[in-house]
C-alpha cells in the first residue's frame, strides 16, 4: 500500500490534468481480518464538498477513517495533495455524554494536534479557537458542558473542534443525523460557506437533502464503489432503491 502527502499547495496536478484534493486507487481495508472496502478508486477534487452515501454497512465511516488517517489502508494508494492533515469530525456518538468536558475545551482538542494535549495553549491557538467558536455561532455557550446541549448545539461545537485545526480539509461522519430540520439546514449552509472559504469537505450521510447539495457523491455499497459523479445523475429512485436493496 502507498500513502503519500504531496506538499505544494491546496490541490495537486494529476498526469491527466485534472486537479484533486484526495485521490485513490485501488483502496482496500478492513478490520482484523475482515474486509470492509474493496479496492476503491476515485478522486475528491478540492474545494467542492462530497457526499458518501449508502446503507449502514456499506464503508462510509471506514472510508472517511482512512483518509483521516486513523485507519490504515490494507493495500492500493491514496494520495493526499496539500501540506496539512485533515480535520477529522466523528458521529456525534464517538464523543460520551458523560465526559466532564466543556465546549470550548472540546474545540481546544482541535489544537492538540498543534501543541499536544499537555502543553498550553498559545496566543495563536486560543485565536483559533475563538474563531471557530464565531463561526459555530456557540462562543454564548462555551462554559456550557456538551452533555448539557441538544443534539445541534453539540454537532455544531463538535465542527468547530475541526475547523480549530485550521485544516484545508473537513472529513465529516454523519454530522446531520438526529438533527431537526433547522439544525441540519444550519449545517448544511455552513459547509457551503466553508468550501467558499477554501477548505474541501467530505461527508458520510444518510440525509439525501444533504448528499443533492453536495458537488459530488460516491456511492458505497458492501464496501464497493458502486458509482461517482454529480447527484442529480445518481440520486435517482431506481439507482437509490438498487443501493438500498437488500443483499
Amino acid at each position: 500500500m502507498t500513502i503519500m502527502f504531496n506538499k505544494p499547495g491546496p490541490s495537486s496536478t494529476a498526469v491527466d490534468g485534472t486537479t484533486f484534493r484526495i485521490r485513490f486507487t485501488e483502496l482496500s481495508a478492513g478490520y482484523s481480518g475482515h474486509p470492509a472496502l474493496h479496492e476503491l478508486s476515485a478522486e475528491i477534487r478540492p474545494l467542492t464538498t462530497t457526499a458518501l452515501v449508502g446503507p449502514n454497512g456499506s464503508g462510509k465511516s471506514t472510508l472517511l477513517g482512512v483518509l483521516a488517517g486513523v485507519i490504515r489502508p490494507t493495500g492500493g494508494e491514496l494520495h493526499h495533495a496539500g501540506g496539512r492533515p485533515p480535520a477529522f469530525v466523528p458521529q456525534r456518538g464517538a464523543v460520551g455524554d458523560a465526559l466532564p468536558l466543556t465546549v470550548r475545551q472540546t474545540v481546544e482538542m482541535g489544537r492538540w494536534g498543534e501543541r499536544g494535549p499537555w502543553r498550553r495553549l498559545t496566543r495563536q491557538d486560543r485565536a483559533a479557537v475563538d474563531s471557530a467558536l464565531e463561526r459555530l455561532d456557540i462562543a454564548d455557550l462555551a462554559a456550557r458542558q456538551l452533555g448539557e446541549l441538544s443534539g445541534g448545539q453539540r454537532q455544531r461545537a463538535l465542527i468547530a473542534q475541526g475547523l480549530a485545526q485550521e485544516s484545508d480539509l473537513l472529513l465529516l461522519d454523519e454530522p446531520t443525523t438526529a438533527l431537526d430540520p433547522e439544525a441540519r439546514e444550519r449545517i448544511a449552509a455552513l459547509l457551503t460557506e466553508l468550501v467558499d472559504d477554501g477548505v474541501t469537505v467530505v461527508h458520510a450521510t444518510h440525509d439525501l437533502d444533504a448528499a443533492r447539495s453536495a458537488d459530488a457523491c460516491l456511492l458505497l455499497r458492501e464496501g464497493r464503489l458502486v458509482d461517482q459523479g454529480r447527484p442529480e445523475r445518481l440520486l435517482t429512485p431506481s439507482t437509490l432503491a438498487r443501493i438500498w436493496q437488500p443483499a
